[in-house]
């Protein structure tokens, strides 16, 4: 008697092919999942961007979905193209849908020196103080009251009147009010990123920030000013546009509320360049980008 077990006939022991067929059926199956896992890797990479356009800036969580607007990719590559050939230049771009706080982020969106532009957060600051009774714009403010130093600040980018209500508010309440809409801005340094300015555009285009009353008189200071030339300049009529610009030292921003039938964005173009401040090339560049926005946007 064979003390192995029976043998088949064919002189082969069933039992070790039933474990060799099991091992193979094991190894077909990794294999399998391994194909597997390398296709959906594949599919959920997809390739490597040769642009970094879509590159979205970090924000606080509090202000609202990350995504691209409509015409995103398009709109991205068209502006890309303009940095691209403007690389002597520091340039970022950031556009926000106001009706649902969507972002988009273009160019280089680390900080920079924010010019007059930051003044919107002063203004917002004393509005602020206003309403919960801390001051008052009938109140004495330099040779004029506060109420006009707010409207010389933002419509005409009174420096004198900046530094006034900035005295008048305090550095560290000042800091303290734009921590509390969600902004590390310290007026020392005077820095703001282009998402942080179109965001706060947002804020207080929604009616998050001030009362409908003094909502409306700041943005009626943003129309009007003593300098269209920027963003202004190169939209079609049929768009509204309240707006605060900033130059300094190389730098001319503009940040916008764009508006036109039911679409509504918050636009800030922010630039650093070795050419003048007032130069054509710089009024160019601002003009060819928003009028790529605007035409991907409202068209």
């Amino acid at each position: 008697m064979n003390s192995t077990g029976p043998v088949s006939s064919h002189g082969q022991d069933p039992a070790g092919g039933s474990n060799r067929r099991m091992l193979a059926l094991v190894w077909l199956a990794t294999l399998l999942i391994i194909a597997a896992t390398i296709v959906v890797a594949a599919v959920r990479t997809g390739p490597v961007p040769k642009t970094d356009f879509l590159a979205l800036a970090a924000v606080p969580e509090l202000r609202g979905e990350v995504s691209a607007p409509d015409a995103g990719v398009e709109l991205g590559a068209r502006l890309q193209g303009i940095l691209d050939e403007n690389g002597d230049h520091r340039i970022g771009v950031a556009i926000v849908d106001t009706r649902n706080g969507k972002l988009q982020a273009f160019g280089d969106a680390s900080p920079y020196a924010a010019a007059s532009t930051a003044k919107i957060i002063t203004a917002a600051a004393y509005y602020h103080l206003v309403e919960t009774g801390e001051k008052s714009l009938d109140a004495p403010l330099g040779s004029f009251d506060a109420g006009f130093q707010v409207k010389a600040m933002v419509n005409t980018s009174s420096d004198d009147s900046w530094l006034l209500l900035m005295q008048d508010i305090g550095y560290p309440r000042l800091i303290e009010y734009a921590g509390s809409i969600g902004l590390d801005y310290d007026p020392e340094q005077n820095l703001l990123t282009p998402p942080d300015m179109a965001l706060l555009l947002t804020a207080l285009s929604a009616g998050k920030l001030l009362n409908a009353g003094h909502t409306e008189e700041l943005l009626g200071y943003m129309q009007q000013t003593n300098d269209e030339d920027l963003i202004p300049a190169a939209l079609d009529p049929d768009i509204t546009v309240h707006h605060k610009y900033g130059v300094v030292e190389g730098y001319v921003h503009d940040a916008a509320i764009l508006s036109s039938g039911d679409r509504s964005y918050a636009v800030a173009i922010y630039t650093w360049g070795p050419d003048d401040a007032d130069s054509g090339d710089r009024l160019g560049i601002i003009h060819r980008l928003t009028r790529e926005i605007t035409g991907a946007l409202f068209r």
